[in-house]
């Protein structure tokens, strides 16, 4: 599952206006940013190169398609993001370092201007993410490093398409271009469980549309397939996500915690290989398990999808998209408790489920 990392760029800039002693980090930040727009180049300057690979020539005149059709279909920003592309020669445009107590699943948190308190670092080198791990791991916390394919700066910057993920299936393709340009419609800082359902939610009802109008039964299949892996995956996670918690809050002693997590841990690598054998053997989730889990690795799957219930409850009372992201909008300007509560409210959800299972803090 591919975390995306908000506007922290924004934020670098101010901090470093303002004299935030985090420099270094702030320099990369900034420095990763300003090289990735600088790779980057018109799709028709692609297209019309005779260098171009006709691989890649059709996958980008496929982008410009999914880029109208959210424009014209889903009213998404008609603007300059995904109009360009960046050949970036690395598998993951930036990674990610998440980071947890031992014996909780609350994340590690960092605050700053705009964006809010977000519970992860970015870094645009893999050896630097690494390396700040290692610091964390020393202060007896669990880490978790996972590689982020795309990102959206909200409509700062035109956000390219890039060699990260230009290779998905179309209709998966469809669904990353849908779900980052759907935070430039709506945006709550500091609230990135709000921001990143409804961005699931839109990316939802938008890959059934595309794929209604531009899928065939075997392009439909394959999604269907993809989806159902992801449901599976995610159930997954959230089974021992739940367990663990569970375990944390117990009242057994802190040796006991720490054998009943390790426990739970293989049971959920055990699960794991059974799932693979109903998938017919398709390992795409093999990586997430490459490195020792911990807790980080499962401290914000509610991110993503706690609240998608209740943003898929306002999509389906809502006269049309317009009307859906007007009332999004109005619920990003309120208070963070009291947009939570409504959108529980409207997914049939307990509130106290969805925040103390994990941290109610978000990134």
């Amino acid at each position: 599952m591919a975390m995306k990392l908000r506007a922290w760029w924004v934020c670098g800039v101010a901090a470093l206006s303002a004299g935030c002693s985090q420099i270094g980090y702030f320099v990369q930040a900034a420095h990763g940013q300003i090289s990735l727009l600088s790779e980057a180049k018109p799709i028709d300057d692609w297209l019309s190169s005779p260098d171009t690979a006709d691989k890649l020539k059709t996958k980008l005149t496929k982008v410009k398609e999914i880029r109208a059709f959210a424009a014209r279909e889903l009213g998404l920003p008609d603007n300059a993001s995904y109009t360009t592309y960046a050949d970036l020669k690395r598998p993951y445009v930036l990674w990610n370092v998440v980071a947890t107590p031992e014996l909780s699943l609350k994340p590690k948190q960092w605050c700053f201007p705009v964006a809010g308190c977000v519970n992860y670092r970015g870094y645009y080198s893999k050896e630097e993410a690494q390396a700040y791990a290692a610091e964390l791991r020393k202060e007896h916390y669990d880490v978790d490093v996972s590689g982020v394919p795309a990102y959206s700066t909200l409509g700062w910057f035109k956000d390219p398409v890039l060699s990260t993920f230009i290779q998905y299936p179309d209709a998966e393709l469809a669904r990353l271009v849908f779900h980052e340009l759907a935070h430039q419609v709506v945006y709550a800082a500091g609230d990135s469980k709000f921001n990143e359902a409804f961005a699931v939610a839109v990316e939802e009802v938008g890959v059934a549309r595309w794929l209604d109008k531009y899928g065939d039964d075997k392009m439909r299949k394959a999604y269907d397939d993809y989806s159902k892996r992801k449901r599976d995956f995610l159930a997954l996670l959230m089974k021992y996500r739940k367990a663990l918690d569970d375990n944390y809050k117990s009242d057994a002693s802190d040796d006991e915690k720490r054998g009943k997590k390790a426990e739970l841990f293989q049971a959920m690598k055990d699960d794991y290989q059974t799932l693979k054998v109903s998938w017919g053997g398709y390992g795409g989730y093999d990586r997430w398990f490459a490195e020792p889990l911990s807790n980080a690795h499962l401290s914000i799957i509610a991110t993503y999808h706690d609240f998608v219930p209740g943003f898929r409850a306002l999509l389906a009372q809502s006269k049309n998209l317009d009307e859906f992201y007007d009332t999004a909008r109005k619920m990003a300007k309120l208070d963070k408790s009291v947009r939570r509560q409504q959108l529980a409210e409207l997914g049939h959800v307990p509130l106290q489920a969805t925040d103390n299972s994990v941290a109610s803090a978000v990134h």
